[in-house]
């Protein structure tokens, strides 16, 4: 008796279609939930103004500690600032390193420069939503979306006012990461018509190899 044959299962428990058709339904699924996720997030965030103020006022706090909100982006880009300077903890796990570096990217680099970082973002999540939508270079999709995820998590799970529940952020972070590794578009979505077309080319061209991976 080969190996093959000793650690092959038994027919009787070998995975039945209709095993096989679940599991792509799942993925399937939470793919399509990502992409809604995110493109349900782009109603309020809508460029040139991103849903800020007409000056791009940033909330703060006063020195009482008291929120001093504003809207759309620029409300929730400051309130990772303004949390970024207070404890902070996922699972109660300290996390102030970190939040504070966020925040002093969010600081430095987003907040002065609002006016062209706030179309990155807005289609850095338009990207998300697109390619998990459409099953398009989903496992980019998914990569972004892991990327934006953890950061939002960094910057606002846990927070009291307003209470962002800090197991929503885990969540999107952990979803992420799963349909990054499962390359869902190849399951009833675009990327399972390019990878046969691009095979051929992937053998020969390093670009046509990096996006059919991506696929």
């Amino acid at each position: 008796m080969t190996n093959t044959q000793q650690q092959s299962a038994p027919p009787e428990l070998a995975p039945s279609a209709w095993e096989r058709r679940l599991q792509q339904a799942v993925i399937v699924v939470a793919r399509l939930g990502l992409g809604v996720l995110f493109l349900t997030q782009l109603a309020w965030k809508i460029p040139p103004s991103f849903g800020c103020d007409a000056d791009y006022a940033f909330t703060t706090a006063d020195a009482s500690g008291t929120l001093q909100r504003t809207n759309g982006l620029c409300d929730w880009i400051g309130l990772e600032s303004v949390y970024a300077q207070r404890d902070r903890t996922i699972l109660a796990i300290p996390i102030n390193p970190i939040a504070q570096l966020n925040g002093a990217f969010i600081d430095t680099i987003v907040k002065p420069n609002i006016r062209w970082f706030g179309y990155l973002i807005f289609l850095s999540e338009a990207l998300i939503a697109v390619s998990m939508l459409l099953g398009v270079v989903s496992r980019l999709g998914a990569l972004v979306a892991i990327g934006i995820s953890a950061q939002l998590m960094v910057g606002l799970a846990g927070i009291p006012i307003p209470f962002e529940w800090e197991w929503s952020y885990l969540l999107m972070v952990l979803l992420s990461i799963l349909l990054f590794g499962l390359a869902p578009g190849r399951i009833v979505g675009l990327d399972a018509m390019l990878r046969p077309r691009l095979a051929h080319a992937a053998v020969r061209n390093r670009l046509a190899r990096m996006i059919w991976w991506f696929t």
